[in-house]
């Protein structure tokens, strides 16, 4: 007996959705994979469920661009409260240290240098870093205390926005892996005082940016309009861009290299390419030749 014929249907694009706190991820790409009726779709970039903000979702074709939309550049508006260590470095978590010591605003601004550049981060025991096959958040929750090495991250800033008696605001601008809640449990340790956050709000993820974002209510209410899905190649906008004719366009999506010409024609490294206002491929840019690493099927 065969079995029924799917009734999703074909959705390729973007969609930046506001994750309200207290959704997963995971939960939040299904909701909108029933919203759209889509066959396909996976988020770039996990938020905690105590965090809100942008989660971009990817459906069908756009998931092809997820990677490069994760490697982008992220920015995050957070609440440190003082006072004390949990095990998970946010408020959903056991106390584990406590003090009675608050910080002065010029201490905290004089320990923020030590957070900019690329620095090496222990990433919190509550995380979704795999050890022998299991999700470090996995192992904690069973009592166990996962061992996670050092690792290299990259904060391109970190700004403290408001300071009071108990707690203070921050923004952060960061590169791939970097944990929010690390950057709150290592300052809260310098200064001696210890820390967690309490609120934590992601409001870039690469080329999309807080005023890109859209609420779940609005989408799960009403008609869905045409702009709130965005073009597959949305998730590539910080990559630069060649304009391909129809004949180099069927040449990169057999996977042949095509030559590039012009003077706007990319130096080496990572490229995309268009006809006709549609993705075609992206890939590497070696001697002026295009040599395409992922194709897209669209209609141009």
């Amino acid at each position: 007996m065969n079995a029924p014929a799917s009734k999703r249907t074909e959705v390729n694009g973007w969609v930046v959705l506001d994750k309200p706190v207290g959704m997963t991820s995971t939960h939040a790409v299904s909701r909108l994979k029933r919203i759209f009726n889509a066959k396909k779709a996976g988020h770039a970039g996990t938020l905690d469920p105590l965090a809100s903000g942008i989660l971009p979702i990817a459906f069908g074709e756009a998931t092809k661009t997820v990677p490069f939309v994760q490697d982008g550049e992220k920015a995050y508006r957070f609440t440190v409260r003082w006072g004390a260590e949990t095990d998970t470095d946010d408020s959903d978590g056991k106390v584990t240290a406590q003090s009675d010591i608050r910080p002065a605003q010029a201490a905290i601004l004089d320990q923020l240098p030590q957070f900019i550049g690329t620095i090496q981060q222990k990433p919190p025991a509550f995380s979704a870093i795999k050890i022998n096959g299991e999700r470090a958040y996995d192992l904690a929750r069973d009592g166990e205390t996962p061992d996670l090495a050092f690792r290299p991250v990259t904060i391109h800033s970190l700004d403290l926005v408001h300071a009071g008696p108990d707690e203070a605001i921050f923004e952060a601008r960061c590169g791939k892996g970097t944990y929010v809640r690390a950057i709150a449990r290592d300052l809260g340790r310098l200064l001696g005082c210890f820390g967690h956050v309490t609120a934590l709000r992601r409001t870039r993820v690469g080329p999309f940016v807080e005023a890109d974002a859209v609420a779940l209510a609005d989408l799960a209410e009403g008609p869905i309009e045409a702009r709130t899905l965005r073009r597959v190649e949305a998730g590539l906008m910080e990559m630069p861009r060649v304009v391909v004719d129809r004949d180099a366009a069927a040449k990169l999506r057999r996977g042949q290299s095509v030559l590039l010409r012009g003077q706007d024609a990319p130096l080496d490294g990572s490229a995309y390419a268009a006809c006709g206002g549609v993705v075609i491929a992206v890939g590497a840019v070696e001697k002026g030749e295009l040599v395409p690493g992922r194709v897209f099927n669209l209609p141009f």
